[in-house]
């Protein structure tokens, strides 16, 4: 049976051709209505920013907001520490430039700092760990608040599909934060594909070398004091309790873990996946199978693992097969299943002339086959890509390239990523930001998948119903498809 709510959510999606339009076609169109704007704001005055999760990567997320001429007027964090530090690093920038010091009110529950600023704050970036994301942007989305998420965009299909449908419906200026998306070399990768340089595209293939952080272990038993500065309740959020474990999970450790990240896959492919999926026009899957891995363990992602994703036919282009591989190649964590075996890669006859251009494989990568050639990008951003076709002898760049120096651009050039979404606000076109919730939930909710069927277990092959967010054959994918969440944390 479908997920519950999945019949609400499904009429809402995007079709395969709005995406492709929103993708690949040149930007700034404004939709059908102004976003909205909170009662009484002047589009030329600043935007007032609320920022949750403020250490890490929340804290340049806070000061690209501010850099950019926005009002911090909310700081949010589970840890006093990093909120208090955050607070002092933006007063004395402000200082150093000259200007006012901001007195953002603080707060450890992003829901209270919602409810009390609802009507004082234009928008929010979201940036705490994975698990919160949904939790999050739905509540300030149905506030009408327009909203900078890091990524993953969410940690479930289920929030994919929701936050989606939330920002067409309140006409939301968003960004979700894969960086990439602003490349030149991105852009003009989704150029070259599309013009046909290397024909229909028949395979895909995308490595990572991660996680850095650890997974595949069990959970350490016992319990450790929480530090004084941590709210360990709000840190949990919507997962269910448990007991703290010092350097375990909070600050950065939680990646690896099935209730509060979505390991190695749902990191890194929002950057690596991020300039194919938009250059073949992927729609969703029609089948997901976890093809391999290391030693499954009950709470935690494997240290390695090949994924394989099937897409049908679509806007004129063939079937295509597409592997994720993770895995750390350190030899420190090469893992055991029967004989020690290296990290999983893509197949050493797809990738001989990248090993010949740079003499090893590099540790991350896209390699898209086509009928005429290939094209390769070494890295997690998609900042750099490579052509071969069939009749040359080796990869060049894409910009030296014969075959894709007659490609027109058809794209617009990115003045920052972040800057992106900030005109999108001030200009009311949320169409302007490259990586919107309209393309970014898609993203996610594809690249999820391979996380439910990971979880489903190993060559079990999962046929999947897109639109109903369903498997049609392996009725137990519905427990990963939308969460348990804890009471208090409901969306």
């Amino acid at each position: 049976m479908p997920t519950p709510n999945a019949s609400n959510l499904a009429s809402s999606s995007i079709s395969r051709r709005r995406f492709i339009r929103n993708s690949s076609l040149a930007l700034g169109t404004a939709w059908a209505a102004a976003p909205f704007l909170v009662r009484g704001q002047n589009l030329n005055s600043k935007i007032r920013v609320a920022c949750i999760g403020v250490g890490g990567k929340g804290g340049s997320d806070t000061d690209s907001a501010y850099n950019m001429g926005g009002e911090i007027v909310g700081l949010c964090d589970v840890d006093r520490n990093t909120l208090n530090g955050k607070l002092r690093s933006l007063q004395k920038r402000a200082r150093n430039a000259g200007k006012p010091e901001p007195q953002p009110k603080l707060y450890a529950d992003f829901r209270k700092m919602l409810q009390e600023l609802e009507q004082s704050i234009d928008a929010v970036t979201i940036s705490p760990p994975d698990h919160v994301h949904g939790v999050a942007a739905v509540m300030a989305a149905r506030m009408g608040k327009h909203i900078f998420c890091q990524k993953p965009l969410v940690q479930t299909v289920y929030e994919a599909r929701l936050i989606g449908k939330l920002a067409r419906e309140k006409k939301l200026c968003t960004q979700m934060g894969n960086q990439g998306s602003a490349e030149r070399g991105l852009r003009r990768a989704v150029e070259v594909i599309q013009s046909g340089v290397i024909g229909n595209p028949r395979e895909l293939h995308v490595w990572s070398n991660r996680p850095i952080w650890p997974q595949g272990i069990d959970r350490p038993p016992g319990e450790d004091p929480v530090p004084e500065t941590l709210d360990w309740d709000l840190w949990l959020g919507p997962a269910q309790r448990r007991p703290y474990k010092n350097g375990v999970y909070h600050a950065f450790n939680w990646r690896g873990w099935f209730d509060y990240g979505t390991g190695a896959l749902g990191d890194m492919a929002c950057h690596t996946v991020n300039m194919p999926f938009r250059a073949l026009k992927l729609g969703y899957p029609n089948v997901v199978e976890y093809e391999v891995g290391s030693r499954f363990y009950p709470e935690t992602y494997p240290m390695t693992s090949r994924i394989r994703y099937e897409f049908p036919a679509r806007e004129g282009l063939p079937p295509l097969k597409f592997w994720w591989y993770d895995g750390n190649p350190d030899p420190r964590h090469r893992i055991h299943r029967g004989n020690f075996i290296q990290p999983l890669r893509p197949p050493a006859e797809a990738t001989k002339e990248i090993v010949a251009l740079r003499d090893r494989l590099p540790p991350s990568g896209a390699l898209i086959v086509g009928d005429k050639g290939k094209i390769f990008s070494p890295d997690d951003y998609g900042a750099q890509f490579y052509v071969i076709l069939n009749d040359d002898k080796e990869y060049k760049s894409g910009n030296d390239h014969d075959a894709c120096k007659a490609v027109p651009q058809s794209i617009p050039r990115s003045p920052g990523h972040d800057q992106e979404w900030f005109n999108a606000i001030q200009q009311g076109k949320p169409d302007l930001a490259y990586s919107n919730f309209d393309i970014a939930a898609y993203l996610t909710e594809i690249i999820l998948l391979g996380c439910v069927a990971l979880r489903v277990g190993e060559n079990r092959l999962m046929e999947w119903d897109g639109p109903n967010m369903r498997s049609t054959n392996l009725p137990e994918a519905e427990r990963f498809v939308k969460r348990d969440y804890r009471s208090g944390w409901e969306i």
